[in-house]
């Protein structure tokens, strides 16, 4: 098995990411009428302190350029708690239009539940800012459009955090499939699973949840209103009125990351099944499920996520092809080529001996015994990313470069729309029974 050296895989990625930055209309690089030169500093904020909201702003804060100056969030203990991660001097609110309305903050990270997506990128993208948009973009069909306009509208960069699609494993995947290292792709396979509690979303309440801690109504915003309920604000991702189930969470990483190695829109139909096999809890979005989709491309998708694996957290994608396969498995990607048979071979041996004969010799005459002078092809090889590699630091580098240059970002709206609008048809296929169409160009229910 051979090894990808590093110095071509990251030349083979920063190709690949340069092709996707295509220039956007011509709009100066301002944030609230201050032009963002290239030495400045670019001063953003964090919508929604949750455990991804940390982790993006732990990796956001790393990019040379930028400082965090402002968080919101619905609960005190993690306004608290972001003062003690980045200086006491970090403007916090549990009102993010408290942070919209400054004149010091040029970008927001948005990773609120997923029903308040669109309302928080919609009002920062209207209030001057540019945004990183946690995924799913979406909660419902409808937002999409509104998101796409507004960024159209208004000139702000909208960059969804599906991080996959600034991977260098992911780039090298791509440049693969199309050089036709696979030959032609038939088929992609791909599951995330995982057998643990907090896998499963049943993460910890803290022990002074309460109204007074909790700013309940503001949490609950377009949803249903109910009395305080704790497991719902620390484990929204269990019920569909906050979240997306496991599609919105894990699915749209897998069609992310095959829209991006693919250059393929999206599917045009879809099929699941699926439930509640083990956290009975109260929960309503299923613990397993598996989908199928139809591309107009040719190939066909199959996703699965498993919260009762019976094993360790496992996340994956088989590209199959008529020649090979590429199999990425965290950051690791494994190129296996077999090319297909030059001749279609025989199958005599029930025949009698003179049949074989005569049947064998016609065979030679149109497929005479071949006399390869090639080179032998290999049969595997294999690149690992560098050892600490994170594809999340490399996606808010993208984001914080098309603020700057307002260049297009790698995954804008329109792909944030098209990866979350197919995964959530996992979702609706469940809950009609039935086989579900969407036009991945027109980006509607069909």
């Amino acid at each position: 098995m051979q090894n990808f050296d590093r110095r071509r895989f990251l030349t083979a990625a920063a190709m690949s990411a340069a092709a996707t930055q295509l220039p956007m209309t011509a709009f100066a690089a301002q944030g609230n009428g201050r032009t963002i030169g290239p030495n400045d500093t670019i001063q953003f904020a964090l919508i929604g302190a949750g455990i991804q909201g940390q982790s993006d702003t732990k990796n956001a804060v790393q990019v040379p350029g930028v400082k965090l100056v402002a968080v919101a969030d619905c609960y005190d203990g993690r306004l608290a708690h972001s003062k003690e991660l980045w200086g006491n001097d970090i403007f916090t609110t549990r009102d993010y239009r408290e942070i919209l309305a400054r004149k010091d903050i040029d970008a927001v990270i948005v990773a609120t539940p997923d029903h308040w997506h669109k309302q928080a990128s919609v009002d920062a993208m209207r209030a001057g800012k540019d945004v990183y948009c946690e995924k799913p973009m979406i909660h419902l069909y409808s937002d999409g459009p509104e998101m796409i306009e507004t960024a159209s509208k208004t000139g702000r960069i909208l960059q969804v955090g599906s991080q996959r699609v600034s991977s260098v494993v992911y780039a090298k995947a791509k440049e693969l499939l199309a050089s036709g290292a696979i030959g032609q792709l038939n088929m992609v396979t791909a599951r995330w699973d995982r057998n643990s509690s907090n896998g499963a979303w049943n993460y910890t309440v803290p022990l002074d949840a309460s109204l007074e801690t909790c700013d309940w109504p503001r949490f609950l915003g377009t949803a249903p209103k109910i009395p305080f309920n704790a497991e719902r604000f620390f484990q929204w991702r269990k019920w569909h009125e906050y979240g997306s189930g496991v599609a919105g969470d894990l699915f749209v990483h897998l069609f992310s990351g095959t829209h991006f190695i693919t250059g393929s829109h999206g599917p045009t139909r879809a099929m699941a099944t699926g439930g509640l096999r083990f956290w009975k809890d109260g929960r309503d979005a299923p613990d397993v499920m598996l989908a199928l989709f139809d591309y107009a491309e040719g190939f066909n998708l199959s996703l699965r996520v498993n919260f009762v694996d019976g094993g360790d957290e496992s996340e994956g994608l088989l590209f199959t092809g008529s020649e090979g396969t590429i199999d990425i498995a965290g950051n690791s990607l494994t190129l296996s080529r077999v090319p297909r048979e030059s001749e279609p071979g025989l199958s005599i041996g029930t025949y009698t001996d003179a049949m074989q004969k005569q049947i064998t010799s016609e065979y030679r005459k149109k497929y005479p015994l071949p006399h390869p002078l090639t080179a032998p092809v290999a049969g595997s090889e294999k690149f690992v990313a560098p050892r600490g590699y994170n594809d999340g630091y490399n996606h808010f580098v993208n984001f914080f470069d098309s603020v700057r240059t307002r260049k297009n970002p790698v995954e804008d709206a329109t792909f944030g729309f098209r990866a979350a609008g197919a995964a959530l048809l996992s979702n609706l296929s469940l809950q009609r029974g039935a086989v579900v169409k969407w036009d991945p160009n027109a980006m509607k229910l069909v």
